[in-house]
């Protein structure tokens, strides 16, 4: 046998292992468990709405791993929602070396954005994991927001830095705001598959809970603009403080509330994926 040959057959092989049902099951299981952590967020969001930005929790993924801790057998469902995003993780490094689902999933672009959700993926289900081990390290998105921030602003360039990234998510957020608008998420379901009575349901929460998450993005982003140009890192907000800043608008708390429901909706959507998702 020529080394082509037995190159070519190691990379069938992998190929095969990578579009395997136990990886398609992980898969799945992921866009379950991010379902999950959505669904909460949108849940302690709605309390901070109604305590009037002031108290209720804390909206993030912190605050999401923390109220299921307190839950009967937490420390189970929290191994059980970490182990889910591993597969999460796995199934996008599967894409990131082989590609995606679709005629231009092979595309250099589409498997550098896989590689990318690999390792954030790969970091949630290590803090989730972690933190049902134990460590409740995972801590305040905003703290972790602001010290990196004030780290980031002592290098040289700093400013710099911090408002490319500021620029970089922002620019995400209104990227994911207007793909879900545009249905973009039509081509990774199996739409034919879907009920007729469920696709219209289906893409209600795709447009609005895509919407709603890239809003998120968005103004996080633009939080981070404002820490470089005004050179204080306390400007700089996680995914908790950017939510309750969206009570200090003219809508008040009325804003958070649909902001809520809609990351509540992106967790239906992702449970959706769940069941008709190309993988």
């Amino acid at each position: 046998m020529t080394t082509r040959s037995a190159t070519a057959r190691g990379q069938g092989q992998a190929e095969r292992a990578a579009n395997s049902t136990a990886v398609a099951a992980g898969a799945r299981a992921g866009f379950v468990a991010r379902g999950v952590i959505y669904m909460l967020i949108g849940v302690l969001s709605l309390r901070i709405a109604f305590s009037g930005g002031s108290g209720g929790g804390q909206a993030d993924r912190g605050g999401a791993i923390a109220e299921i801790a307190q839950k009967p057998f937490g420390t189970v469902l929290l191994y059980l929602l970490g182990t889910a995003l591993a597969g999460m993780a796995l199934w996008r490094l599967s894409e990131a070396a082989f590609g995606q689902a679709g005629p231009d999933g092979r595309k250099a672009s589409k498997r550098a954005m896989a590689a990318g959700r690999f390792v954030f993926y790969g970091f949630v289900s290590y803090s989730v994991l972690s933190y049902a081990a134990g460590d409740s390290g995972s801590g305040s998105s905003d703290k972790s927001s602001r010290d990196v921030t004030a780290k980031a602003l002592e290098w040289p360039g700093g400013q710099w830095i911090v408002g490319i990234a500021g620029v970089t998510v922002a620019a995400a957020g209104v990227w994911i705001a207007c793909r879900a608008l545009m249905r973009k998420f039509h081509k990774h379901l199996k739409m034919s598959e879907i009920p007729k009575k469920a696709r219209k349901a289906v893409g209600f929460v795709g447009v609005f809970g895509g919407t709603a998450r890239g809003a998120v993005f968005a103004v996080a982003g633009a939080f981070a603009l404002a820490a470089a140009v005004q050179h204080k890192p306390g400007r700089a907000k996680g995914m908790d403080d950017t939510l309750r800043s969206f009570t200090d608008t003219p809508a008040g708390p009325w804003l958070l509330v649909l902001i809520a429901l809609g990351l509540m909706a992106f967790g239906v959507f992702s449970w959706a994926n769940a069941r008709w998702r190309k993988v």
